[in-house]
């Protein structure tokens, strides 16, 4: 028998080879692990330092397996896009608060003013009866080409149409291309699609006298002509194709009102005045009957015309002016949730004039046909955690903890809650 000897070089090789196999199987094995595990972490925000931080989720919440889908009993005709509630999102918003230049408003930038808390931005909108798409701004970006979009109204219609452009940041840059004198009114353009998206400032939708500062204080009562609509909106819908229009909280304001050019009542009426004080609600009904009657005629506009219910706020132990403040860190329920009387009032004089004039202008039947109802007041109102509350300014507490600031409970975080509106809007141009 012969007896086989191996080299010391030939074993040293051998042993070398299983040691590289095993690093390999290794190295595998650790990067399929961090592959799996990397849904753990959430999109990364800019701190207010400028660097960029990753941070995990919030802690999960137990959803059952069919959250997300449709029972099968429901007929998806029938679908209301407006009845839902919010459920846990693990994959975040699409943008963050310095990935779309500076389009974001500094009084809604609420990451970069410092709030704390980041779990409010990982939940979703889910109607009860139908599945809603994530909106995908390639997808708009294509439906739009060479077409032109305006958001008219107040600075919750501003905050929403900054909400828009960051969301269509994600796959085109937009040219701000005009504004007026105080920055109120821009317009953008985005040259790759030819698409066009203005913002228009008008917060009473007619014509109006406004006697304030840059922080909202005024010198004296508004001056509202409730029978003549602002000409710097109704100019404009010949040549759109699609509009959204709201307004709604500006009618609270101590105003005179007018009609054929005379004064025919107040709300908080002047001291001396012998004017007779009407209510807001008598201003905002006859406002929006004006209003509804113009969208209505199609000889009027050229395009689809959406509106837009009021949004509601969320003001806890006070109001704006007075110290109210919304502390709220994630949704509440529908039984939780409480519709002020004032928010009810706005919504039912909303929905009255709406529904009146698409059934005497286009039809007994009320089908809206390009007239179209965005009855969001519902679906906000259970996100009190969206709001800028202390982190409408930069730092708030940097130098004092218990220092006493300014709450916005009105307006939404960017990214936030009103990103989910979008959604909704795609759905609704896409399938109606």
């Amino acid at each position: 028998m012969k007896l086989k000897v191996f080299s010391v070089s030939k074993i040293h090789k051998n042993v070398f080879l299983i040691k590289l196999f095993s690093a390999i199987l290794i190295t595998g094995l650790a990067f399929s692990l961090f592959i799996f595990h990397s849904s753990d972490f959430s999109p990364v925000f800019a701190s207010v330092t400028g660097r960029f931080e990753a941070r995990f989720l919030p802690p999960k919440v137990i959803v059952p397996e069919n959250e997300d889908l449709i029972p099968q009993d429901i007929e998806i005709e029938k679908c209301n896009l407006f009845a839902g509630k919010w459920i846990p999102d693990s994959s975040g918003p699409s943008y963050t608060n310095s990935s779309c230049g500076n389009l974001i408003d500094g009084h809604q930038n609420c990451i970069t003013n410092g709030r704390p808390d980041l779990d409010f931005l990982y939940w979703k909108w889910k109607p009860h009866d139908c599945l809603l798409p994530r909106f995908d701004p390639r997808k708009f970006l294509q439906l739009m080409r060479n077409k032109s979009w305006a958001f008219i109204g107040d600075s919750i219609v501003r905050n929403h149409v900054e909400s828009l452009l960051c969301m269509l940041y994600t796959v085109e840059e937009p040219v701000e291309v005009y504004h007026d004198k105080e920055y109120k009114s821009k317009r953008w353009h985005f040259p790759i699609h030819n698409l066009t998206i203005s913002n228009i400032w008008s917060p009473f939708l007619v014509q109006a006298a406004i006697f304030e500062d840059s922080n909202g204080v005024s010198s004296a009562a508004v001056q509202l002509h409730l029978d003549k609509l602002d000409e710097t909106w109704t100019s404009l819908m010949p040549t759109l194709d699609y509009a959204i229009i709201s307004t709604g909280k500006w009618y609270l304001k101590a105003a005179v009102y007018h009609e054929n050019a005379k004064p025919v009542g107040c709300h908080i009426c002047p001291e001396k005045s012998r004017l007779v004080e009407l209510g807001f609600d008598h201003a905002y009904n006859a406002s929006l009957r004006n209003v509804m009657d113009f969208i209505a005629d199609e000889t009027n506009r050229k395009g689809t015309v959406f509106f837009r219910t009021s949004t509601p706020d969320h003001f806890q132990n006070g109001e704006w002016h007075n110290g109210g403040t919304c502390r709220q860190t994630e949704p509440v329920s529908d039984e939780e949730a409480e519709m002020k009387n004032v928010h009810k009032i706005l919504r039912g004089l909303e929905i009255g004039q709406f529904e009146r004039a698409v059934r005497e202008k286009m039809g007994e039947d009320g089908g809206g046909g390009n007239v179209k109802l965005l009855d969001f007041t519902g679906m906000l109102l259970t996100r009190p955690d969206g709001h800028p509350g202390a982190y409408r300014a930069f730092r708030p507490f940097d130098k004092d903890k218990n220092a006493k600031v300014q709450n916005d409970c009105l307006h939404w975080c960017l990214p936030g809650p009103i990103d989910y509106l979008n959604d909704v809007i795609l759905e609704t141009i896409v399938n109606g």
